[in-house]
């Protein structure tokens, strides 16, 4: 995957650097597996705003993702790799011998035509999905689950990576991409490779419209606004601002917002780095 610059022809294109998208081989969702995706502008259920700076955008479909991967022993075929408008990282479509189609997330290097498959004595290749028991200590791993059978929830975004490091009694011991280095449980199912689309953080935009296009609204710098609409406005010219705070007044930058007595507290053996 590589990034797609733009002579300056105009003034947008100037700054504008976004993917080439050629990993991806069809821009044809497998239908059976999509499902509507509504927008609700940041609106709840009785109407009224409570997510700013969100609505408009290119209308959507979900795509159906199998983050549990429990069809077991099965040896799966990689038949395409598409885009999914809903996440960063790319998908994608595996068929099986029985006639079953889901979609993954696709590990970075995955290719059309791989065999994937997952099970408790799977050999550790790249897309291959086993237990925390299974897996080679130092290998690097994504789609993680927190719970055995729930499916993978933590490391699933665009270029995303973590490392099993060791195994200590019932737990193996993860170091995630934050830093942080916590157990999970043994049983617990992990992909092997890093997620696709590494260069997403890359990409710089270049216009406003296509902000809209992903439907984010513009947004009003806080130290522009009035007193009584931020703690951090009025003042005469630029004197504003302050302690950087959130719009109810927390502070921003630095205030821990972890509860104490949280329960996967113990589970994590060394925090993520400042």
């Amino acid at each position: 995957m590589g990034i797609r610059k733009f002579r300056p022809t105009t003034p947008s294109l100037r700054f504008t650097e976004i993917l080439n998208f050629d990993e991806i081989t069809t821009d044809v969702p497998e239908k059976s597996l999509l499902a509507p995706h509504k927008s609700k502008g940041g609106r709840n259920s009785a109407g009224h705003m409570t997510i700013r700076n969100v609505g408009g955008g290119h209308k959507k479909r979900f795509r159906i993702i199998d983050f549990k991967r429990d069809k077991f022993e099965v040896p799966g075929t990689v038949a395409t790799i598409e885009y999914d408008p809903i996440r960063t990282a790319f998908i994608a479509l595996i068929h099986y011998p029985d006639g079953e189609k889901r979609y993954i997330l696709s590990p970075n290097g995955l290719k059309v035509g791989q065999i994937i498959v997952s099970g408790k004595k799977v050999a550790p290749e790249l897309g291959n999905t086993l237990p925390l028991s299974e897996v080679p200590l130092g290998a690097i791993i994504h789609n993680i689950e927190l719970h055995p059978g729930k499916g993978g929830t933590i490391v699933r975004s665009a270029g995303a990576s973590a490392q099993l490091l060791a195994r200590e009694d019932r737990y193996a011991i993860i170091k995630m991409p934050s830093g942080e280095t916590r157990k999970i449980l043994l049983q617990c199912l992990a992909t092997i490779g890093t997620v696709s689309n590494g260069d997403h953080n890359l990409q710089s935009l270049g216009k406003a419209g296509r902000n809209r296009w992903l439907g984010r609204r513009p947004r009003t710098r806080a130290v522009a606004m009035n007193p009584v609409d931020h703690p951090m406005g009025g003042g005469e010219g630029r004197a504003s601002g302050g302690h950087p705070r959130s719009r109810k007044g927390l502070k921003a930058k630095g205030l821990k917002t972890r509860k104490p007595k949280n329960t996967s507290t113990k589970f994590i053996i060394a925090r993520r780095s400042k």
